[in-house]
């Protein structure tokens, strides 16, 4: 018999204990001041140029540390506005040497077109849309630069849509924290598998705007 099959499954295994690892390895971090820097600056770096989103560290340190759930959320909010702010930037001044081979990273030439067509046609609800849905942040932020989006309506929807984001995952935390703790340890390689499809589908999204 072939041993093919076991040794593929021992090596997905394998793989979603590492995901475990980093999880319980970044809830211990919950009561550190370290572990909010962190959740701050990766927040910063993915609203212009990191591919990974904050929502998992968040959702880890809320759990690690159920009473700072909000606090968190502040920092993960802040973090990701100011990150925003530099995409902005990136977009307005350093689109050609900076910004497009970001996009292009992340195969969102034809996201950032279907977003200046969306913000022709609704405005500032859906720079608040794209701050909320899972299409990478930073695309929109170097987007809203480069096409000269009024700032001051970035600004705001930016605020609005990633506060609600991150406080809504704050607020289950917060009031569920508990509850929610035995259920993520619980199912926690299933989640972690979901996320990786999310994350994956989340380019493939983009990959067929293109």
């Amino acid at each position: 018999m072939s041993s093919d099959a076991p040794s593929e499954e021992t090596g997905q295994i394998k793989k979603l204990h590492v995901f475990r690892r980093i999880y319980e390895w970044t809830i211990a971090w919950a009561d550190r001041p370290r572990g909010a820097w962190a959740l701050f600056f990766i927040a910063l770096a993915e609203s212009s140029f990191f591919p990974i989103p904050p929502d998992i560290l968040l959702l880890a340190l809320c759990v690690g540390a159920p009473t700072k759930a909000f606090r968190f959320a502040l920092i993960c909010t802040t973090g990701s506005i100011v990150g925003g702010v530099i995409g902005y930037g990136i977009g307005y001044w350093g689109y050609e040497l900076i910004g497009e081979p970001i996009v292009r990273a992340y195969h969102g030439e034809a996201v950032m077109e279907q977003m200046k067509a969306w913000h022709d046609e609704y405005g500032f609800m859906s720079n608040m849309m794209a701050a909320i849905t899972p299409i990478p942040y930073k695309v929109f932020t170097i987007a809203s630069g480069t096409f000269e989006f009024s700032f001051s309506s970035f600004l705001i929807s930016s605020i609005i849509g990633r506060s609600l984001r991150f406080f809504i995952v704050a607020g289950l935390l917060y009031y569920f924290g508990a509850k929610m703790k035995v259920l993520i340890e619980k199912y926690f390689d299933w989640l972690a598998i979901l996320f990786m499809i999310l994350l994956i589908g989340g380019f493939v999204l983009l990959k067929f705007l293109k």
